[in-house]
């Protein structure tokens, strides 16, 4: 494995006007060695080969980065935002759906992804389908006691059959020896009875976009009872857990999902925890949405989980 094994991190555009700042001013191209000067380092996985529903997703790390080069820096109860690198796309994955097989997709990023957490860096990985957040946290579960946290529609919980696909990754991961799982924003009528008792067996949390809605506080105590045995907890979001009225441009979008600002609301309560070692956002297909609103989401939500970090929960 070379000592910088990503793609030239792309120039963002910056504002014109000095009172204007926006991500475009305050993100800087890094490296594995600089990654650790940075509250969070972006890392491209361009990659939607073993996607189940609607393909896309392979165009999500460009999209994000367009639309949070635009995104103004400033949080009003945490101030601007100032301190994020980017590392650029993992190279091995760039085309590899035409070449690669998905096991061989995850076991290459899975090698790179363990190089930024031994640099000590906390990374935002800019997926890219599901079936990297096996790659994405496997590094972590053998290093010791790690929970995910996933923001969903779905369990994505399937077992592997033949090749991991974007509904396997968490199977995938308790069977590697996740430590504690809680799924947030699951929607009803989107999985198998089958799915639900399996989390439920391996002592994981479900709490359904229903129960999101009717009230945030509750919602998060579950979530840090789930984590309470872990040193470390990792975040993952799919934008499907959003509505599709706010998220169209997903591999598979439906009605009953969580609004944008709750979602943002939960993202900054979960990075406040010091334990968070990664953050992903998964399957934004940016040309499946013509109004952009979709990828604007995903730029946003990574800003409101940037400006949480290293502070104490609010509103937002």
């Amino acid at each position: 494995m070379t000592d910088h094994p990503f793609t030239e991190p792309p120039a963002l555009d910056a504002s014109t006007d000095p009172n204007d700042e926006t991500f475009g001013d305050v993100i800087f191209p890094a490296t594995l060695k600089t990654a650790p000067e940075y509250d969070a380092v972006l890392a491209g996985e361009p990659y939607d080969g073993a996607v189940i529903g609607r393909q896309g997703a392979s165009h999500g790390p460009s999209g994000i980065r367009t639309a949070l080069a635009g995104t103004k820096s400033h949080h009003f109860d945490a101030g601007p935002v100032r301190s994020v690198g980017d590392l650029g796309d993992v190279a091995a994955v760039a085309g590899a759906y035409t070449t690669m097989e998905p096991s061989e997709v995850q076991a290459a990023v899975r090698e790179v992804v363990a190089q930024i957490y031994a640099a000590d860096a906390l990374p935002v990985f800019l997926g890219g389908d599901n079936s990297l957040s096996y790659a994405n946290v496997a590094p972590l579960v053998e290093t010791g006691s790690v929970g995910v946290v996933s923001l969903d529609a779905h369990l994505d919980c399937r077992e592997v059959q033949g090749e991991p696909t974007s509904g396997s990754p968490y199977r995938q991961l308790h069977e590697a020896g996740l430590d504690a799982f809680a799924v947030v924003g699951a929607r009803h009528f989107e999985t198998s009875t089958v799915y639900a008792d399996y989390v439920r067996e391996q002592g994981g949390t479900i709490v359904t976009a229903e129960a999101v809605g009717l009230d945030t506080a509750p919602v998060v105590e579950r979530v840090r009872e789930a984590m309470a045995g872990v040193d470390r907890v990792y975040v993952s979001l799919d934008l499907d857990v959003l509505d599709a009225a706010a998220a169209p441009g997903v591999s598979a979008p439906t009605p009953g999902g969580l609004t944008t600002r709750e979602l943002f609301r939960h993202l900054r309560a979960l990075a406040a925890d010091d334990r968070v070692v990664g953050f992903e956002v998964v399957e934004c297909a940016p040309r499946l949405d013509p109004t952009d609103r979709t990828v604007r989401a995903a730029a946003r939500a990574v800003a409101h989980f940037l400006s949480a970090l290293d502070t104490g929960p609010t509103n937002g």
